[in-house]
């Protein structure tokens, strides 16, 4: 049997914040008080909240493929994003991992089954400090994704899909001004390539959207995986997520479908740097405003790690009403149940001791004191 202990502790459990106490037996949570004990880490009054869940981050793909046209050891760049998700935190991943060629991809089978077999191998391995699982982000107007998500989706440690358009003035890019404004930039076109690339992308869509998306739905219910909706734009939208069973909207971009897809039920998730910045970084709806009017329900760090726990504190002083157990929560609690993992999420006794130091001063950059997984220290 093995025990932790941590006293003196400002401890943010899933509806209030207490003084005291928490004891860390054979990796679950086995007491909390409000005393102190005479033993464990004395934690000088900090905070003491529950592991991150993270239910969409890049950032493996970005350490993959660190420049334009360089692709990096999938296994070191597993583990170098491993060192920094923890150290943010964050201590169960959902990693995300584009499947679907396009042109502006070229062909990415290759790559998608190296970051996959990375995740099983590091993990069966040891190597790893948080618990990564797969997330599969679905580009439904391309031809090779169907193949590309029937040969990873039965992988034990794929357990969410979202499905996407990114196509020219669809979602994201509501309008094709803000498509070209963006696409034309990135992949240096001249106007007649920009018209040509746009053509050949809506053809596409028309091709293989709706047949992809069907067979994608299909055999992910049959796996019994996470659905995730994305960019939501109008109800429309929404209605087509609840009739195909989606849990999850990732980044509605606007408050009419926000407001939709929480009345429906689904966990409206936002990035933290949206919350950091105030503002959406292509000119959607704050999150910030989304939390104000009851709406928001989950953050992830989306392309930095650190944003996740820093959004958590912050979120509190831009939304007067939403309290530090809240904001926590939708770090914690809330997305742990989206992604069905009952075990973690919250301190509370029987969950998993994962487990966050924190300190930080009114107004102030928190910083991470140490990070524990099932009792562990991991950073």
């Amino acid at each position: 049997m093995s025990e932790l202990a941590f006293t003196n502790a400002t401890i943010v459990l899933a509806d209030e914040v207490i003084s005291g106490s928490v004891l860390v037996r054979d990796g679950a949570i086995a007491a909390i008080d409000t005393g102190n004990v005479g033993h464990g880490e004395d934690l000088g009054g900090e905070y003491l909240i529950p592991g991150l869940v993270e239910l969409h981050t890049d950032h493996f793909e970005n350490h993959y493929r660190p420049r334009q046209g360089v692709t990096w050891n999938a296994l070191a760049a597993l583990q170098a994003h491993d060192a920094q998700v923890a150290g943010a935190g964050i201590t169960t991943v959902f990693d995300a991992v584009r499947i679907g060629s396009d042109p502006e991809t070229g062909d990415i089978t290759e790559d998608v089954n190296l970051m996959v077999e990375a995740v099983a191998h590091a993990d069966a391995d040891d190597r790893l400090r948080a618990d990564h699982h797969i997330h599969l982000r679905c580009e439904l107007a391309t031809p090779d994704v169907v193949d590309h998500f029937e040969a990873n989706a039965a992988n034990p440690i794929v357990g969410l899909a979202s499905l996407m358009d990114h196509t020219p003035g669809a979602r994201q890019y509501v309008t094709l001004e803000l498509y070209i404004d963006y696409f034309q930039k990135k992949m240096r076109f001249s106007d007649a390539e920009m018209a040509a690339y746009i053509a050949e992308r809506n053809a596409d869509r028309e091709r293989y959207a709706d047949a992809n998306r069907a067979r994608i739905l299909a055999r992910g219910r049959e796996l019994g995986l996470a659905f995730a909706s994305h960019d939501d734009v109008t109800v429309a939208h929404v209605e087509e997520a609840v009739r195909d069973g989606m849990t999850i909207a990732e980044f509605p971009t606007t408050m009419e479908a926000a407001r939709a897809c929480h009345a429906a039920g689904l966990a409206v998730l936002m990035g933290g740097p949206n919350i950091v910045r105030g503002k959406s970084h292509n000119g959607n709806i704050s999150a910030v405003e989304l939390a104000r009017a009851g709406v928001l329900d989950v953050i992830s760090s989306d392309y930095v790690p650190f944003a996740m726990l820093y959004a958590a504190f912050l979120l509190p002083e831009r939304a007067d009403n939403i309290t530090l157990p809240q904001s926590v929560a939708m770090v914690t609690k809330r997305p742990a149940a989206a992604a069905n993992l009952a075990d973690r999420g919250e301190i509370a006794v029987g969950k998993r001791a994962d487990l966050v130091r924190v300190r930080r001063r009114p107004g102030d950059v928190p910083v991470v004191r140490g990070v524990w997984r099932q009792g562990q220290r991991v950073s």
